[in-house]
């Protein structure tokens, strides 16, 4: 099997916010993207977002087929750069990311990872996909990956009875047990919930969902509490 590389979305200081470039590399995006920063470019590139796959060949080309297929969004037809918001490209990494078994999406910050989620998470796929995720963030400088149990919402300390927020419409529900909510007398698993309350207008094409990435705990994302605890674990396990 091919080894996986990397689809990527980088920002520029100096470019205009809604102009991304999208681009592929076979090796750690942070190598590329210094590789980049040349006389050509006045400021150093940042990433915004990377998906990694054995099939970052055809991704990158999808990627850039359904850019084109919104709109003449290319800044030059024969160049990797786009009119388009760096949110905007994250979104179609989402969206194609839910039908390649092994992808993982990571977001930075300041060229470091800040949120990172793959096919396998969680129940991502649907409520029936019983795949464990193959990922483990070690450093916020290197990202290394093992398998991990699905989430469970005592990975991040909450309690039964507590009151989650659903983001896209404002839903208050609770938590029933240790991976289930309860909304309206019904209990429901997250992925589920959000195939069933999310609003038409913000579905995708393949109806898979991560459930813990549409809620959030005290103002902070379900997937956000999980990598810090990840973080936490990481930087305290023995070298």
């Amino acid at each position: 099997m091919k080894d996986p590389g990397y689809v990527y979305i980088l920002t520029n200081p100096s470019f205009r916010e809604d102009w991304v470039k999208i681009g592929k590399s076979s090796r750690p995006v942070n190598i590329r993207s210094k590789e980049l920063d040349n006389t050509a470019v006045p400021l150093p590139f940042e990433i915004f977002a990377t998906l990694q796959t054995a099939k970052y060949d055809k991704v990158e080309k999808l990627v850039h087929k359904t850019i084109d297929r919104l709109t003449d969004l290319r800044i030059r037809q024969n160049r990797e750069f786009f009119n388009v918001a760096p949110q905007i490209a994250l979104d179609i990494f989402r969206d194609i990311a839910q039908t390649i078994d092994d992808a993982i999406v990571t977001e930075y910050q300041n060229n470091q990872p800040v949120r990172q989620y793959s096919m396998a998470d969680e129940d991502l796929a649907s409520e029936s996909n019983e795949t464990e995720g193959n990922k483990r963030v070690g450093s916020a400088d290197a990202v290394k990956h093992t398998k991990k149990p699905r989430f469970k919402f005592s990975l991040v300390d909450i309690k039964i009875g507590e009151e989650l927020l659903f983001i896209p419409s404002g839903i208050k529900v609770k938590v029933a047990s240790d991976d289930s909510i309860e909304y309206q007398g019904r209990i429901y698993k997250l992925s589920p919930f959000v195939g069933t309350f999310l609003p038409e207008d913000k579905r995708n094409q393949s109806g898979a969902y991560q459930g813990a990435l549409y809620f959030t705990y005290k103002g902070v994302r379900l997937t956000d509490l999980r990598f810090r605890k990840e973080m936490e674990s990481a930087n305290n396990t023995p070298e």
